[in-house]
């Protein structure tokens, strides 16, 4: 399942869904809830309250007993629809000093009946996913109405051997470096500076605000890190000028890559991203240059590449 603070919904693949991968090239074993097999799921019918709260406003067409269905479309264009039913979701709540304990939470949430685009293929297919965003729709947001849990959670990813620990709940023990959050409809936070190689980026201030909305977005359903065009150049530059006999390659249109045979952490710069608070997230080469070996990437001698794409935290 993938974890999403970008969106707000928890929705599972269910039975009798029509494009619904079977397979994942990821390596995991991919299940179809059946909410009929589920001795205490109820579905949730458009006349409740917890379907208008969920869906924030008023139901059109709503007769008493018809099921609350929703559709949800993703920045890639991607979409999923079905209906919401609800069960019991067991979960890891924190406990502190590295500890979890296991709590069991009534949600309502959504049974997948239909995909389109990337969501039924099989190159990333998972079997939901978990939306972590703000609004009355999370499970979050569920839980801590319910008086369950403080709105918290903890998502730390593994960038060298995959995976990671996500639980919720406030973490008391060991005691964490924060940086605080900008009011905005998703996890917004402030950026002040970038720096590479131990230079601070001469950027002009406001940069990183997007419009009229405060702060950079963080988002677990995001793969890369995207930064302003201003911003990409100068730290480009900056890592440019660490191998400068190096000629780099334009792949897919879109990916700067080098072709590059040493170590390279040691071969190219650290990137710092600062916050507020003096909170400083430091990015080694090896998050933020990979190596390729897919053909797909592959340039026309066939020799492998390094490709320079986003960091893996």
């Amino acid at each position: 399942m993938n974890v999403d603070t970008g969106s707000d919904l928890l929705w599972v693949n269910c039975v009798g869904c029509q494009k619904c991968p079977k397979k994942s090239d990821l390596g995991i074993s991919l299940a179809l809830y059946n909410p009929k097999a589920s001795s205490s799921a109820k579905t949730v019918t458009c006349d409740q309250q917890i379907c208008r709260s969920t869906l924030n406003g008023a139901i059109s067409n709503c007769k008493v007993g018809k099921q609350c269905s929703y559709s949800i479309t993703y920045g890639d264009g991607s979409s999923a629809t079905g209906y919401f039913v609800k069960d019991i979701v067991q979960l890891d709540r924190v406990s502190g000093d590295h500890q979890t304990t296991s709590m069991n939470g009534n949600v309502a949430f959504g049974c997948g009946s239909q995909k389109s685009g990337e969501m039924g293929s099989s190159q990333a297919a998972v079997d939901g996913i978990l939306g972590f965003g703000q609004a009355n729709s999370s499970m979050l947001s569920q839980l801590a109405s319910a008086k369950m849990v403080k709105k918290i959670f903890s998502h730390c990813l593994d960038g060298s051997k995959g995976g990671g620990i996500f639980a919720i709940g406030e973490v008391v023990q060991p005691k964490v470096k924060t940086t605080p959050l900008i009011p905005e409809e998703h996890y917004n936070v402030e950026m002040k500076a970038i720096e590479v190689g131990g230079q601070v980026l001469q950027l002009p201030r406001g940069i990183f605000d997007a419009g009229a909305k405060r702060g950079i977005i963080i988002d677990s359903g995001t793969t890369l890190a995207y930064l302003p065009d201003l911003a990409y150049k100068q730290v480009m530059e900056k890592i440019k000028v660490a191998q400068p006999n190096i000629k780099s390659h334009i792949v897919d249109h879109q990916f700067t890559c080098y072709k590059y045979p040493g170590n390279v952490d040691k071969g190219f710069p650290v990137v710092t991203f600062h916050f507020a608070n003096s909170l400083s997230l430091k990015l080694y080469p090896h998050h933020y240059l990979f190596e390729v070996e897919d053909s797909n990437l592959q340039m026309k001698d066939g020799k492998d590449i390094t490709l320079l794409g986003g960091y893996q935290a």
